[in-house]
């Protein structure tokens, strides 16, 4: 489908759903997020719902301003992804062996690594700015810098909620590696402390709603916010390109026989602000929930734990700021996935998948999330799938 348009205060909502069928309190957002003063444009995708401030699955372009709160608290947050030379054939008829390697060699939850994970001993790792990353913390809010430790020893860790790693088959029985993880805490504390300052700010005070409160260019504030920002989005594509090596090596050792061989590693980020221009203008382009879908970008649109997920080219759609989804979505909170759904639905709904089948993971079964291939059919005019994947493997924060 193309987009549908509806009228907002300051500029038209681009839609790539039927308005119709999303929820009261994030088309309510959607409404406020387009009465800010700033905005240039606004593009939702088929998997929006309900966020912070401004709702998951919407990319709004800004001039001269950013809302913390459209970035979302788990800044960087995002996916890789990467093609094996292993196929179907190559797989045990038992997989439990290998979703316990994977949960021993990668924390998952609140859990993190007894020691700073050493980038220098992971196979084939590119280390080049290592050092500079880790200086430029110095730089960060001081609120946070007590917390550098456990970041540390969180670097190359899962995290929770719809957290993930999945061993996966595409159509053609080849196997992929696919892993879902952000910033940890640090990226959230980061996100939740300049959110706090913004509201505080006095162009912030007559908002519609506060929690869209924003930094203006060439503020002091605005300035400590990027570069926090920028080194938080860094912090995700380290700690999923460690998590990744890290998964590999599992692989390895697992199908040692096999000797397996991977491609080059597919990430993206889905939390995130990139400079960039549209129309003559530079903008600065917040994707909640969204990645970027420029002409030929690749990127990962996962479904839930028993569904599948896709890997695709973007067409480089500008009315869509060059965006598509970041996932099927959320169709239902977590609390009412809870009440709608027991352990032996979880069962039902995850059949044939090696993963916890327990009440703690009960709200990011497959039913609380909406039809990934539905989602994938509203956006045609933005990405084009490249693989169709099924996990076999998944392990959950």
């Amino acid at each position: 489908m193309s987009y549908v348009e509806v009228p907002g205060a300051q500029v038209p909502i681009r839609m790539w759903t039927d308005p119709s069928t999303v929820e009261g309190v994030a088309m309510q957002q959607l409404r406020n997020v387009a009465t800010l003063p700033w905005i240039k444009g606004l593009a939702v995708m088929p998997d929006v719902h309900y966020g912070k401030g401004a709702t998951v699955g919407s990319v709004i372009a800004m001039a001269g301003a950013v809302c913390p709160a459209a970035v979302g608290v788990d800044i960087g947050c995002g996916m890789s992804a990467v093609k094996t030379s292993l196929t179907a054939d190559d797989l045990p008829g038992d997989l439990s062996r290998l979703r316990s390697r994977i949960e021993q060699t990668i924390p998952v939850g609140r859990a993190m690594h007894d020691d700073p994970v050493d980038p220098g001993r992971l196979h084939a790792f590119p280390t080049a700015g290592w050092d500079d990353f880790w200086s430029r913390f110095g730089g960060v809010a001081e609120a946070v810098k007590f917390r550098r430790e456990r970041a540390v020893k969180q670097m190359g860790s899962l995290g929770s909620g719809n957290h993930f790693i999945e061993f996966c088959l595409d159509d053609e029985g080849s196997v992929w590696l696919m892993l879902h993880s952000g910033s940890r805490n640090i990226g959230k504390e980061l996100a939740e402390y300049h959110i706090g300052e913004a509201r505080k700010l006095p162009h912030n005070q007559d908002l519609v709603d506060r929690d869209l409160a924003v930094f203006i260019a060439d503020t002091p504030q605005m300035a400590a916010y990027r570069h926090d920002l920028f080194w938080a989005q860094e912090y995700a594509k380290y700690n999923r390109a460690i998590m990744m090596a890290l998964f590999q090596d599992v692989v390895r050792k697992e199908f040692r026989k096999a000797r397996p061989v991977f491609e080059p590693v597919i990430s993206c980020h889905h939390n995130y602000v990139a400079e960039e221009r549209y129309a003559h203008m530079d903008l600065l382009v917040t994707r909640k929930g969204a990645i970027r879908a420029g002409s030929g970008d690749y990127g990962i649109i996962p479904g839930s734990m028993g569904t599948g997920s896709y890997i695709v080219r973007g067409l480089g759609n500008e009315a869509s700021f060059n965006s598509a989804s970041h996932g099927a979505g959320r169709k239902m909170s977590r609390n009412a996935a809870k009440k709608r759904f027991s352990t032996r639905d979880l069962e039902e709904q995850t059949r044939g998948v090696e993963c916890r089948k327990d009440s703690g993971v009960v709200d990011e079964i497959p039913g609380a999330y909406k039809p990934i291939e539905k989602v994938i059919d509203q956006q045609r005019d933005l990405v084009e799938v490249v693989a169709r994947l099924k996990q076999v493997v998944c392990v959950k924060g």
